[in-house]
């Protein structure tokens, strides 16, 4: 029974961790059940089969098109896009035997559609429910004499929604928050098995287990971001939400840490040391070696123990086991019971330490303090440190509620013009194409701009939605011939479809497309309309609408992707220059300053040049060339940003640690950083800058030490220049790309042959 538990536990974690927070999940069981909620009703009350595809598309819209996080506000949207649907049909069946005027009022209610998104989620979802329901009035061929059948089949429909989202699937912040927390438990519980297979991996095997390590990492990540998303609606007040904030930002950071140092180590010492671990082996060996099996037997045995401190992150587990554990590898902070082995793996026994001291603070921040009997000096010496943190963060949260912006909205005129034309011409081309059913040019035309900044984004979405729909005609063509004359057949496929839809969507845009074309193909078989003309139809009419679509957007107030881009990069490297600047004057002695907010934007900017470069290193790109640039530059910042994030959790220790002390000699090796920083910034900016990047000597010998002190591996010092140094590698690293200038002195090049060992 207890196998089975732990089978079903591990089965449940590796689909939570694939799906963080459940929300796929719950989106596409709370669409089906609205649908399947609204058919039944439907059905009972003798609606037609034209009815029923109305109300479970109207459904199927006024579910999905609220994003908002609070209830209230989902409720109060909900009800006022009843209105706005009713609207929409009334004028979709009145303008339906008017052509001219139906046009013109169409693209008007797209331009409406698109601008209201800068009024936040509440527009974005009227705009989004108007424009969809009129779509729906033209799919089913409304007439006025049907209205008020169709306004009996839209105020079922939303009730049904509304049932579906408050009482059948229902979503809260706080209960979105608590699955975003266990899928990131989940992930660096991953992460972490990843890392010991990386120890036990032989050779061949390496580059399969580096494979899953980089991608358990960026999973983590996105885990971490996400929960970062949800913390202001999730939580209690703005000091909870800070303290967890950090607890994530830390546990996050050491878990990377860790992952550094092992493969460190792993190159340090070579695969062999790290690798015997067959019984009888040690007796032949030689004291060296055999001092390197023990080492990596006991770091493969505190991985272990450090994975089952992450799995049992629950405030039911009781017992003095998991305290034992966990007090055990806080000591090797203290450099309590660290076995012998190199420096590189004594700094994978003290990572290690870290990682289980974050644990700790996460368990903290989640579910409060109930073991602490059981602490060590150690364990109490970092409780005592995460109180201290924990005032310091509620000192800071109420000082940023004062100051805190609000109203900033984020202009959309240019998207809703480029909308409006590009939709205008699908309107004259799709009527050449079918008098019937042009509308699906528009929709694609449409589509194509959701959520989409440059003109590369609005190729490539083009691209993955003509895809989707050629492979969803083949599926649409076989499963209509398979259900024939079948009604609940066809919309239990129509169910799974819609289902398949909004579980792919945030995965695989053509994957989405597969299954809205896969479904619209069995809504033709209900409506007695489908051919396979039809099809062949839908798929033309989806080329030329994402061709109206992108040549708007090349045409009509165009944005290169190669601006946007740099607008990006801009940002990233500005949110870079802050973290390191702030971090290194606070390890110097400066005031104290909220880090993990810095840190935060720097994640999402470079989460948002990520999404920018998805054009130029999208295979179908055709410079190659400019893919392998774009994706060294990408590379080079997010290996920056690691170190930068590891800089601020080191800093933010300074105030509260007993152990960690500031540095002033430190402020002097972050000045070149900033300053090549903001040289590449300004070259980016394309702004006259008559520097140049500054190399040669390594941070470690700028400092100004009269005592010439050797740094010992694994102190606070040794690790902070460790993580300059790997900063200092990146930035000047971006000069080459970027095309800037680079000055290499040669006067300090000597210099960094003797101070930059070990660095």
């Amino acid at each position: 029974m207890a196998v089975a538990r732990r089978t079903a536990k591990g089965v449940w974690d590796r689909f939570s961790a694939s799906d963080p927070g459940l929300l796929r999940l719950m989106a596409g069981l709370r669409t089906v059940g609205a649908i399947l909620l609204a058919l039944a009703v439907l059905a009972l009350v003798g609606t037609s089969v034209t009815h029923l595809v109305a109300g479970a598309m109207a459904a199927m819209v006024a579910t999905f098109a609220i994003q908002e996080k609070e209830v209230r506000g989902q409720a109060i949207t909900l009800a006022l896009g009843l209105p706005v649907a009713l609207a929409a049909i009334s004028l979709g069946a009145l303008l339906n035997s008017r052509v001219i005027a139906g046009d013109i009022f169409f693209v008007m209610l797209i331009f409406g559609a698109v601008y209201s998104r800068r009024f936040g989620d509440r527009g974005t979802a009227l705009g989004l429910i108007g424009f969809q329901v009129y779509f729906v009035s033209l799919f089913v061929n409304a007439s006025v004499s049907a209205l008020p059948e169709l306004y009996l089949t839209l105020v079922i429909a939303f009730a049904c929604s509304a049932v579906a989202r408050f009482a059948l699937v229902p979503e809260t912040p706080e209960r979105t928050l608590a699955r975003l927390r266990e899928a990131f438990r989940a992930r660096l519980a991953q992460l972490i098995a990843h890392q010991t297979d990386l120890l036990d991996a032989d050779a061949e095997d390496v580059d399969k287990v580096l494979v899953d390590l980089r991608r358990s990492t960026a999973r983590l990540h996105e885990a971490a971001l996400m929960i970062q998303g949800r913390l202001e609606e999730g939580t209690s007040d703005a000091s909870a939400a800070a303290l967890l904030q950090r607890r994530v930002a830390d546990a996050e950071i050491a878990a990377e840490r860790l992952g550094v140092l092992l493969l460190n180590a792993r190159s340090a010492e070579r695969v062999e040391t790290l690798t015997l671990h067959l019984p009888n082996a040690s007796a032949s060996m030689p004291p060296r070696a055999r001092i390197a099996q023990d080492a990596g037997t006991a770091l493969r045995r505190d991985l272990r123990a450090l994975h089952l401190l992450v799995v049992r992150l629950a405030p039911d587990e009781r017992g003095t086991a998991l305290p034992y554990v966990r007090n055990r590898l806080l000591g090797y902070r203290e450099e309590q019971g660290l076995p012998q082995g190199s420096p590189a793996i004594q700094d994978c026994f003290r990572a290690v330490g870290e990682a289980a001291r974050a644990i700790l603070g996460l368990r903290l921040a989640v579910d409060g303090s109930r073991d602490e009997e059981y602490d060590t000096p150690e364990a109490a010496r970092s409780r005592e440190e995460f109180e201290a943190e924990e005032i310091s963060i509620a000192g800071e949260a109420a000082e940023a509620a004062d100051d805190e912006p609000t109203g900033l909205r984020r202009p959309t005129t240019r998207a809703a013009v480029q909308v409006s034309v590009g939709s205008a011409l699908a309107i004259v081309g799709g009527e050449f194409l079918s008098t019937q059913r042009w509308y699906w040019a528009v929709l694609t035309c449409w589509v194509v701009f959701l959520n989409t900044a440059s003109t590369g984004e609005i190729l490539v979405k083009g691209y993955r939605r003509l895809l989707g729909t050629v492979l969803g005609v083949v599926a649409g063509v076989a499963l209509a011939g398979a259900v024939g004359n079948h009604t609940w057949i066809a919309f239990a496929l129509v169910l799974l479809c819609v289902f398949g839809m909004f579980f792919t969507a945030p995965l695989s845009y053509a994957l989405m497309s597969f299954f809205v074309t896969a479904m619209l193909g069995l809504l033709y078989t209900l409506l007695n309309t489908y051919s396979l003309d039809v099809l062949v139809l839908r798929v033309e009419e989806t080329a030329l609408g994402a061709a109206c679509g992108i040549i708007a957007a090349v045409l009509v107030l165009p944005v290169r992707t190669s601006h946007r881009t740099d607008e990006e990069l801009g940002t990233v490297l500005a949110r870079l220059r802050d973290v390191v600047s702030a971090a290194v004057a606070q390890l110097s002695g400066g005031p104290a300053v909220d880090l993990v907010d810095l840190a935060r934007d720097l994640d999402t900017a470079l989460d948002a040049l990520r999404s920018s470069t998805k054009p130029l290193t999208h295979p179908i790109a055709p410079l190659r060339a400019r893919r392998q640039n774009a994706r060294y530059v990408v590379a080079l910042l997010e290996t920056s940003a690691y170190h930068a994030r590891s800089l601020a959790a080191t800093a933010e220790l300074v105030p509260s640690s007993k152990s960690v002390a500031a540095d002033a000699r430190l402020a002097l090796a972050g000045r070149r950083i900033t300053h090549n920083i903001d040289l590449i910034a300004a070259h980016v900016r394309d702004e006259e800058t008559d520097g140049e990047i500054e190399s040669g000597a390594s941070i470690a010998s700028m400092l100004d030490s009269g005592r010439h002190e050797v740094l010992r591996t694994g102190s606070v010092t040794f690790r902070v220049l460790r993580h300059l140094q790997r900063l200092d590698e990146g930035i000047v690293g971006l000069a080459r790309p970027l095309g800037v200038p680079l000055a290499v002195r040669e006067e300090k090049a000597a210099g960094a042959r003797g101070a930059g060992k070990g660095l």
